[in-house]
């Protein structure tokens, strides 16, 4: 089992920023595979959608810390653990945009992004965004084929219907060729099938308590990404995967650990993350709860 830790970025720790460096360098000491930020731009006082099956969306969302600027400085403090997002809400972003943000990280770390991307859930996010929702999946399909061109060798060109990129020079290239590994958050057939088709690897998540079976959470969507991986005429083996785990306040270490051996065992997902704000929102504590999960799962 490879483990990971999503780094302290909402909440009470968005105000503490300086700590994030600190817990990313105290985690890879300890043998974390992995760090990650995610994706909030704000969380609306009437939410038209909410969050893990709720009405309402967790107070940590109140204040977050941008992504980017995040593995930015967890690039920093470290030297070997994979630096992910789980996820990205790409349709946000132009792609030219987001490909030198991603350049630049990977080459500050030296070849350790693994960008996991996504569509998003908030209505109020997209309007503050300035970008349609109904336009999601089209938009993230065209920044999928415009970061391909953009990572490319040579000038770079792309005309979609949604994003276009003159033909340009764009020499600066990420570490990792032909370009970094690419995830996809999914949940929704159609979604699922975009990753079955052109992705290196999916994002579930499994939420505590509720979603614990990996068979329910995982096994059976990846079976059916890998057989529609086939019928493309892909590896399917070559479809990774990479367990989100949200742990409520009331799941104890023990029954974290065993979620994530049970998601190797029986889904066969030798890695994961877990998301520990929802646990405590104090660095030490965070640390602490790291130390623990790593000795449990024998992931060090």
């Amino acid at each position: 089992m490879r483990l990971g830790f999503a780094l302290p970025q909402f909440g009470a720790a968005a105000h503490r920023p300086e700590e994030a460096a600190r817990f990313a360098r105290e985690a890879e000491g300890m043998g974390a595979a992995s760090l990650w930020a995610g994706d909030r731009l704000l969380a609306p006082v009437h939410p038209s959608v909410g969050y893990g099956g709720s009405d309402a969306l967790p107070p940590q969302f109140r204040s977050a810390l941008d992504p980017f600027v995040l593995l930015t400085a967890a690039a920093g403090a470290t030297e070997r653990a994979l630096l992910g997002t789980s996820v990205l809400n790409a349709p946000w972003y132009p792609p030219a945009l987001l490909a030198r943000s991603l350049t630049a990280i990977d080459r500050i770390s030296g070849g350790r992004l693994l960008p996991g991307l996504g569509t998003g859930w908030s209505p109020e996010e997209y309007r503050a965004a300035g970008v349609p929702m109904g336009e999601r999946g089209r938009r993230l399909d065209e920044c999928l084929d415009a970061l391909e061109e953009l990572w490319s060798d040579g000038p770079a060109e792309y005309r979609g219907e949604l994003w276009e990129v003159p033909e340009s020079h764009v020499d600066l290239k990420p570490v990792q060729r032909p370009r970094p590994p690419i995830y996809l958050g999914a949940f929704a057939p159609a979604a699922l099938r975009r990753v079955a088709r052109r992705a290196d690897g999916w994002l579930p998540v499994a939420v505590l308590p509720g979603r614990a079976d990996p068979v329910e959470a995982v096994a059976g969507p990846l079976a059916a990404i890998r057989e529609e991986a086939a019928r493309q005429g892909r590896d399917p083996s070559a479809v990774g995967a990479v367990l989100r785990i949200n742990a409520a306040p009331s799941v104890s270490v023990s029954e974290i650990a065993e979620a994530a051996l049970a998601a190797e065992q029986e889904a066969g997902v030798e890695h994961a993350f877990v998301d520990l704000m929802y646990l405590t929102e104090d660095t030490d504590r965070m640390l602490e709860l790291a130390d623990r999960l790593l000795e449990k799962t024998g992931a060090r």
